[in-house]
């Protein structure tokens, strides 16, 4: 039963023949079941640094991966040679390794019933592929916009990218499908003031169709004015103060959400939700929706890494937890159906991966969220991954901007911000101004009570 795009390259339908060519000869050599992944790759990546280009490189790439099953038993090779000889011998080794692995009583593939027939139209590949020359015009266009800003002074430089893949999945229960994604990416670095006070910033876009990047003079003149506004930071006295969180880091926080419910780690006990199923984990009226089929979305995709059907679901509605992001296997070990979430690689068993990510916005604009503080901090950039998954203990470095009397007041940085997600899930709320741009996106968040270290 194979699926597949509207938009295909040409040689779609040949990786689906190699796949199920490489899964008959599994099964030929004593495999009771198989599968297998390729991935096919183009790309051309853009370096320049004050007009001057320094890298232009295009790779492309192509990669396969074989899972056989014995009984309970399973195992996985992969390789970028096509040739008969590579691939008979890849199929030798497969089976040979699945007959001595120990038993994993949870793996398997997906039962006929839960394959995907139908494909929904995701607009997710761009047929056109820029020139190099227009590469080179964009991040030209960016770089000199951003070093336009009055006091801007070094550049770190402008980046502008294109690929494009072919994705291909075929197993022996009869699913067969494949899809091809595409990205384009801009983005500018710059750095304002001199000496030992030199801050730096930068803006990127990134998009599945190069018509709808924005615009490169304005991601190089945003980034330039970051830069600016980033000059004479302050050091803080430690207190307790509410939070706000730029949408260019409170995407983060969906982050720690979808790793604490992902599958495995609900199964091994390692995640500080692991109780909290259908139990209220953010205030009232918050709901964080998890969609795969947004139309030109980064992490849109038609069927997931085991074939199995995708759909939008709300990982949170009104507050409440209600699913576990689930592959096959980590279904089968709570003894729950999947939730169509498996990703994968070439080279490894499929784990479950969450796709567009977004937390529906709020009622309150940024304006009104800070106008109502007193003292507080402004987030715009966090280092470090000082963040416990079985804890939820949260500790990260972090550099912004010091709220005043409802307003921003002036850069600060060398701070450290420290709370448990548990609380800070429980205590945030989103402003109003969610944008849907790199496939996990949150508004403007204000978290009251975290501790600020500084001075």
């Amino acid at each position: 039963m194979p699926v597949s795009t509207t938009s295909q390259p040409a040689s779609q339908p040949d990786v689906l023949t190699l796949l199920d060519d490489l899964i008959r000869k599994a099964k030929g050599a004593g495999a009771d079941a198989a599968d297998a992944v390729l991935f096919d790759s183009a790309s051309l990546s853009l370096s320049q640094r004050f007009g001057k280009t320094e890298k232009l490189e295009r790779s492309e790439s192509g990669d396969l991966g074989l899972r056989v099953f014995i009984g309970k038993r399973q195992a996985i090779v992969s390789s970028t040679d096509r040739s008969a000889k590579a691939l008979d011998e890849l199929v030798e080794r497969a089976v040979a390794m699945a007959r001595v692995v120990p038993e994993d009583p949870f793996c398997g593939l997906a039962d006929p019933e839960q394959i995907y027939t139908t494909l929904p139209d995701l607009d997710v590949c761009d047929p056109s592929e820029p020139s190099a020359e227009l590469l080179i015009e964009r991040a030209r266009i960016a770089e000199e916009a951003a070093l336009a800003v009055e006091g801007v002074t070094n550049s770190e430089g402008a980046d502008a990218g294109w690929s494009r893949s072919t994705i291909a999945i075929a197993a022996s229960n009869g699913f067969t499908g494949s899809y091809g994604v595409s990205r384009q990416s801009l983005s500018a670095s710059v750095l304002a003031g001199t000496g030992t006070g030199m801050e730096r910033d930068y803006d990127y876009d990134s998009k599945v169709y190069g018509s709808d990047l924005r615009d490169p003079a304005s991601i190089g003149r945003e980034a330039g004015e970051r830069a600016i506004r980033r000059l004479n930071p302050r050091r803080v006295k430690s207190c307790k103060v509410p939070v706000v969180f730029d949408p260019r880091v409170s995407r983060g926080l969906l982050g720690h959400l979808t790793g604490s419910i992902s599958g495995p780690s609900i199964a091994r006990g390692t995640s500080f939700l692991k109780d909290k199923m259908g139990q209220r984990i953010f205030a009232a009226g918050i709901t964080i929706v998890d969609d795969p089929h947004v139309k030109r979305g980064l992490r849109s995709r038609p069927f997931d890494a085991e074939g199995v059907a995708t759909t939008r679901r709300n990982l949170i509605e009104d507050g409440h937890l209600t699913t576990w992001l689930l592959d096959l296997r980590s279904a089968r070990q709570l003894g729950l159906s999947t939730t169509g979430h498996a990703a994968r690689g070439t080279s490894g068993p499929p784990g479950p991966a969450p796709a567009n990510v977004y937390m529906v916005p709020g009622a309150k604009s940024r304006e009104e969220l800070l106008a109502e503080i007193p003292n507080g901090f402004y987030v715009t950039e966090l280092m470090g991954t000082g963040v416990n998954g079985v804890t939820g203990d949260y500790s990260r470095g972090a550099a912004g901007y010091w709220i005043e009397n409802g307003q921003i007041a002036y850069p600060v940085t060398e701070l450290t911000i420290a709370g448990n997600l548990k609380e800070m899930f429980l205590n945030l709320e989103p402003a109003s101004d969610l944008e849907l741009r790199f496939g996990m996106d949150a508004p403007t968040i204000r978290i009251d009570g975290l501790t600020i270290a500084g001075l």
